[in-house]
């Protein structure tokens, strides 16, 4: 198990010995601030974009659900006709940078996030860690667009926003509520105070307002046509997520749960070896796994046995879809 994955684990069990990163969650959390100041200031900086931008990101380390949200809004708005795009940082990605995404791209290009998300929407999208660059290299390619996405960059305070919507993972919570690295946040909860917040639950929550949940989709296999699925069989699980959790959860909700789990680091990058057990197993992993896993088979013919994927799909509050048509109408765009 690697550091990250050690302090991962001491996040999510609250392990007391993590009083002792106090000082470096000060020294952090100092840091932070200095340079949120610096730009609220006029000292730094803010490009502001010609088309309104509305920000998808958390305040947590670890995944919260941000790329299903912003894949069901993407596909939403496309069938309201509203011309959006999206940006992302592509972490993970070799570029160069930035770069249009296109549907044949790699994870390895362009990220894992950004290859899953044009894969599934086709949607317009530019990668870089540069996001001025990013919009502007996409509204070139695609002038009429209403609205851009950006996938994560909350805390990208160089970037001007009209719009915030935080995901906030209610099973995992904010855990010990301290900032990073003695807990998992990016910066304070008071945070959630000033935008608008989807509770992700793990079920439909019906009083909850602003709420998502993800749905379990059907299992495919990536490298085989003719097999049926079987949820009584072992696997091997292979997640490299923010949160391997929940992924778990998903999987118990299909009924599956014979497992055998390997967990990676978030964005972690597949190797053939990694794929290699001394059985004869079926694997079974995430959407945004898959994309890199993917590209490991087609480097490779060693490969015999089954992968297996699982989809999830957001699924919003109605409040949500009221709540983003009365954003967009302050910003003149219509649904």
């Amino acid at each position: 198990m690697s550091l990250a994955q050690k302090i991962q684990e001491a996040w999510n069990n609250q392990s007391k010995w993590l009083v002792f990163l106090r000082p470096l969650s000060c020294l952090y959390g100092y840091a932070f601030n200095h340079n949120k100041q610096r730009y609220l200031s006029g000292k730094k900086a803010i490009y502001v974009s010609p088309v309104p931008v509305m920000v998808i990101g958390n305040i947590t380390v670890g995944g919260s659900g941000k790329t299903p949200l912003l894949i069901t809004l993407v596909k939403y708005l496309r069938k309201k006709n509203i011309n959006v795009g999206v940006i992302s940082r592509g972490y993970g990605g070799k570029g160069p940078f930035p770069t249009i995404v296109q549907p044949t791209d790699t994870a390895q290009r362009v990220g894992d996030e950004p290859a899953l998300i044009v894969s599934l929407t086709n949607v317009p999208m530019a990668v870089g860690a540069n996001r001025q660059k990013s919009i502007e290299l996409l509204l070139e390619k695609y002038p009429k667009l209403d609205l851009i996405i950006s996938d994560d960059g909350l805390q990208h305070w160089a970037l001007g926003r009209q719009l915030e919507w935080i995901v906030l993972d209610c099973k995992r919570g904010l855990g010990n509520e301290k900032l990073l690295p003695e807990g998992f946040l990016r910066e304070p909860k008071k945070r959630l105070e000033n935008s608008t917040v989807i509770q992700h639950f793990p079920v439909a929550m019906p009083n909850v307002e602003l709420s998502m949940y993800l749905q379990v989709g059907k299992p495919y296999c990536l490298n085989e046509s003719n097999t049926v699925f079987n949820a009584k069989q072992k696997f091997h699980v292979l997640v490299g997520i923010g949160y391997p959790e929940r992924f778990y959860q998903s999987l118990e909700q299909c009924g599956i749960s014979d497992l055998i789990k390997h967990a990676f680091a978030d964005h972690y990058d597949y190797t053939v070896h990694d794929l290699k057990f001394d059985d004869s197993l079926p694997i079974i992993t995430t959407e945004k796994d898959a994309v890199k896993i993917k590209s490991v088979l087609n480097e490779t013919s060693m490969i015999k046995r089954e992968i297996w994927v699982l989809p999830v799909e957001a699924v919003l509050s109605a409040a949500c879809y009221t709540r983003l048509q009365q954003q967009l109408t302050q910003l003149n765009i219509q649904i």
